[in-house]
């Protein structure tokens, strides 16, 4: 039994469902349907956040067979998307009786909740759908006579991945076998194959009524997927607004099921997230925010639409929206350059961006260009990267105040160019200490929360070029940054089985401040200045905006890259230090016209 839950019995066709509540009822209720092999429980950490942090009345039930619940007899015939839709109804009439529910599934709790929103009994009962790795059988009936009827390369291409993602849908068709393997070594071995495979932490999850769960629930794929498969309804429009949460990494379902859904449902908002099938329990700080946002986005619309993104619009901003929205992203050196840049261009995307910057008043400016960019939220801080107890000050206060960081960006940085000999160990001190001990700050202090979350998350270091472009004027700043090159590698590979991705921006010759404000050593005041200047001037001639990085940062996170170099002279140094190195040794030592 969940926690502080409420649980009583609904009857429903001769069965009896167990129906587990929390929160106050008086609040907006969403309604969670687990999928196979699980029972309600597989929601628990869903839920109990649902309720707690963000105030819905939640309600959770065992399907008919599974759990608690009693299972139909005989099991044939038992367990068809009509009696499932009785089931739901009969819920709902009994936790929710005056208003509409929120409707979430997962697996083939989504697969039988597009059977609920697309049937005109149900209309009215709903007020919104967010599905899961689930869909509507009736689409993907569609979606296959498509590419039969209309066969092309990526169609059938399409089709035979499909077809070998769904290897286990024809085992359980099977007659006795999947009952006998599930009371026997599977049903011992699921939770351990869950660890493993899925990265499902471990705890009271899977429940001890699995075995006899998924012996029953092999039912729901017998008694609908052919059938429906064979004759999909043609009306199969969802009467509701639906959220479409889909896991990049699921082993089990393509992602190319879901490219033709806009023409099934009046208001689709999607979302997408690095992870394998269950993210109910591996991502449940993500999936119960997006859950919350796009309900209260409902309850807040006059015509009961949905205000998240509208995805008809298929362009980079809502491809990203997918990925981020509603993420918290830490950006610094946020102030100006490239940070300014990416911290607006999550904030497009939707994210609540935390805008860190030494100056204060160019920390606040950024904040408020979020919001007006589109960020759900934003806030400004005032913190030198370099100074360790005020960057564990942030940390505690970011975590106590605002949660996990979903993306971190150290992107502070200073330049300084001179001859080795004429820096001083002060100089040193000063650029490693921002360049290199910023970096190392935000990935202690931020990165190890990430870690122990245990929900992913994603680690952005700037480095440069001159990490692996060897320049006589530039010993100590590309020292730096290929510390922090090789620092991104080092982190990559250790945070790889805790799903938190690593990427090394090098950005190269950018149009940005940073030559203005950058130290020249071994030179009077005066040269120093004049020097700033034409460093100045000819990064302007360059002319490459600080966007274009912060778009090819947003990239490297969707896509989890390594390594990349932004500009054309960045491609280029990195291929000439891995097939060419002399060459690039030969560029550096030449003199640089200052």
């Amino acid at each position: 039994m969940l926690e502080g839950a409420r649980e009583r019995g609904v009857r429903t066709g001769g069965l009896e469902l167990r129906v587990a509540e929390l929160g106050d009822p008086g609040r907006p209720t969403v309604v969670l349907v687990h999928g196979y092999p699980d029972s309600k429980e597989v929601w628990s950490e869903v839920a109990t956040r649902l309720a707690d942090r963000h105030g819905f009345h939640v309600v959770l039930y065992d399907v008919r067979g599974h759990g608690r619940s009693t299972a139909p007899r005989p099991l044939r015939g038992g367990f068809t998307l009509e009696k499932l839709t009785d089931d739901f109804l009969a819920v709902v009439d009994a936790v929710s009786p005056d208003r509409p529910v929120h409707l979430v599934g997962h697996d083939w709790g989504s697969v039988q909740a597009w059977e609920f929103v697309t049937v005109e009994r149900t209309r009215g009962r709903i007020a919104s759908f967010t599905s899961m790795s689930g869909p509507s059988l009736d689409h993907f009936g569609h979606w296959i006579n498509r590419r039969v009827s209309r066969p092309t390369p990526r169609r059938v291409g399409q089709l035979l991945g499909q077809g070998a993602k769904s290897w286990y849908v024809y085992l359980l068709h099977t007659p006795a076998l999947p009952e006998l393997a599930w009371r026997g070594p599977l049903g011992r071995r699921w939770p351990g194959i869950l660890r493993r495979l899925e990265r499902v932490p471990g705890g009271d999850y899977p429940t001890s009524s699995l075995p006899t769960d998924a012996a029953n629930g092999a039912w729901l794929y017998r008694d609908n997927v052919r059938a429906r498969l064979r004759r999909p309804r043609d009306d199969a429009h969802a009467h509701v607004p639906v959220q479409l949460i889909t896991p990049s990494g699921d082993a089990y379902l393509s992602e190319r099921l879901y490219d033709e859904l806009e023409q099934w449902v009046p208001r689709l908002t999607r979302r997408t997230l690095p992870a394998r099938h269950w993210i109910p329990r591996t991502r449940p700080d993500q999936v119960s925010s997006w859950i919350a946002d796009f309900v209260t986005s409902v309850e807040g619309a006059p015509d009961g639409g949905s205000d998240g993104v509208d995805t008809a619009d298929r362009g980079d901003v809502a491809r990203y929206a997918e990925r981020f929205g509603g993420q918290l992203v830490l950006v610094t050196g946020a102030g100006s350059g490239i940070g300014r840049a990416t911290a607006l261009a999550f904030a497009a995307a939707g994210a609540r961006v935390i805008a860190v910057d030494r100056d204060a008043e160019s920390a606040a400016l950024t904040a408020d260009a979020a919001l007006s960019a589109g960020a759900a939220e934003a806030w400004a801080e005032t913190v030198d990267v370099s100074d360790e107890p005020a960057m564990e000050k942030l940390a505690a206060k970011v975590h106590g105040e605002l949660g996990v960081v979903d993306v971190l960006v150290n992107n502070a940085g200073i330049g300084l160019s001179g001859s080795f000999f004429d820096t001083t160990p002060d100089d040193w001190r000063k650029v490693l200490d921002v360049n290199l001990w910023g970096v190392i700050h935000g990935c202690r202090l931020f990165g190890r929360r990430m870690a122990e979350r245990g929900q992913g998350g994603h680690i952005v270091n700037i480095a440069s070029a001159a990490a692996f472009q060897p320049l006589k004027s530039l010993p100590a700043y590309g020292t730096s940054k290929a510390a922090v090159l090789m620092l991104s590698e080092c982190l990559r590979a250790e945070l790889a089985r805790q799903d938190i991705g690593v990427t090394a921006i090098c950005p190269g010759v950018v149009n940005t401040g940073i030559a203005t404000t950058a130290t020249f050593v071994g030179v009077d005041p005066q040269e120093e200045q004049r020097r700033q200047k034409k460093a100045a001037r000819a990064y302007r001639l360059r002319n490459y905006p600080p966007e274009k990085v912060a778009t090819a940062i947003l990239k490297a996170v969707v896509r989890d890259e390594a390594v990349v170099a932004v500009t054309p002279e960045a491609r280029a140094a990195r291929a000439l230090s891995r097939f060419a190195p002399g060459v690039l040794r030969a560029l550096g030592r030449i003199e640089p016209r200052l």
